[in-house]
């Protein structure tokens, strides 16, 4: 999957930053669209439902904390990837994300507005990543597991259940697929 495919929506309310991500997501390959507010930012997460957000967290009418929560509440917009860029690297903020599922918090200023493409990038395809429990009995499992060199669905390590996880492929559509483990960092 090229990132031409890609919709990423940046909302920040300083013109320079929210413009200068949108062009270095454009000449990335990305279909980069902006809001200058959390207000603008959900009316356009609703309607275009990007592959993921980079949001500011200071903004007038609504902030970024304010739109992640509206985010999070929203069925058809709550599976979308968010990342927090902040200008202030505040601890308290970070936690505050944390504890709203965001992982992906970025202190202004600490890494290149290239390097954090490349982060938004990964998170894309995490996102898009799916992982599926098997029943170890159930149809082809047995085999699955002989054909892989394993006793069963359980992960050699640690007993821990093993997945399929199934990633899309960059190219020619279909899946790569792999066994994990859901404990531990088996893969087979």
């Amino acid at each position: 999957m090229s990132d031409v495919s890609y919709k990423v929506l940046v909302v920040d309310d300083d013109d320079i930053i929210r413009e200068t991500y949108l062009q270095i997501f454009k000449q990335k390959g990305f279909n980069p669209i902006g809001a200058k507010d959390g207000v603008e930012g959900l009316d356009l997460a609703t309607k275009e439902v990007p592959d993921i957000i980079l949001t500011g967290i200071i903004m007038p009418r609504m902030d970024g904390f304010q739109l992640i929560t509206t985010l999070k509440e929203n069925i058809q917009t709550k599976d979308i990837p968010i990342a927090i860029i902040s200008h202030l690297g505040r601890e308290e903020d970070r936690k505050r994300a944390q504890g709203m599922g965001i992982d992906n918090f970025i202190v202004q200023g600490s890494m290149t507005p290239l390097e954090i493409v490349d982060k938004l990038r990964s998170l894309i395809s995490n996102s898009m990543t799916f992982k599926v429990s098997i029943d170890p009995y159930g149809w082809d499992a047995p085999r699955l597991a002989k054909q892989a060199g394993l006793q069963g669905l359980t992960c050699p390590n640690c007993q821990g259940k093993l997945l399929l996880e199934l990633s899309p492929k960059k190219e020619n559509g279909g899946f790569d697929a792999m066994l994990k483990c859901s404990n531990c960092d088996f893969t087979a």
